[in-house]
């Protein structure tokens, strides 16, 4: 059975993958198989990784109003195909720990777990970042410590959520906690629930 050190190790390893061509239009493409949970940490943090370096890319001062409207597109995309990839994560779990028999006081946590994964993948993101900040030669010493400091952070925030994620698929397959899927019901991209849209689509 995997466990979140697994998964941390997926999501370094397509931070790096990224880094080798670090552009925002390289295609994706995965070494796991297509059916596999494997796949779609893979996939998910690669969206993650995609969608970092748009909002730097849309944050530079000079940008034109063209292009500063194309990436927005890009980025709300990205958001939707995130927010698919966890829903279908949650799946997966809801799958396997289907047979699992909660007990009476069982409870029933604040985020599915896809959604605890989704912000470890972020936070292998900051990590990888931080450290770049960390070590980054024509910085001041003040940055790089500054920016060491926050790294340790980190690096804590990661070794704590991942222990809690762990506890939590512990206790969802001893009963004592509940595991329910529950979808985003994004509305703003449904041409059918947006009034924007809905006018726009009837002119």
């Amino acid at each position: 059975m995997m466990r979140t050190k697994d998964y941390n190790k997926i999501f370094e390893e397509t931070i790096n993958e990224y880094h080798k061509y670090d552009s925002v239009d390289h295609p994706f493409e995965s070494k796991y198989d297509d059916n596999s949970l494997e796949y779609l940490l893979n996939k998910k943090n690669w969206i993650d990784t995609v969608q970092w370096h748009l909002e730097d890319i849309i944050r530079e001062p000079s940008i034109s109003p063209e292009k500063a409207l194309e990436i927005k597109r890009r980025i709300d995309k990205s958001n939707q195909d995130r927010t698919d990839l966890v829903e279908l994560i949650d799946d997966y779990f809801f799958d396997k720990y289907k047979d699992a028999k909660p007990l009476p006081e069982a409870f029933i946590a604040t985020e599915t777990p896809a959604w605890a994964i989704d912000r470890l993948s972020i936070l292998n993101l900051k990590i990888y970042h931080m450290r770049e900040e960390a070590g980054r030669p024509d910085a001041t010493d003040e940055h790089r410590d500054k920016c060491s400091f926050k790294l340790n952070v980190l690096l804590q925030q990661r070794e704590d959520l991942s222990a809690a994620i762990d506890q939590l698929f512990e206790m969802i397959s001893q009963g004592k906690a509940i595991i329910k899927t529950y979808k985003q019901m994004k509305m703003y991209n449904d041409p059918n629930l947006n009034p924007v849209l809905r006018k726009s689509a009837n002119k």
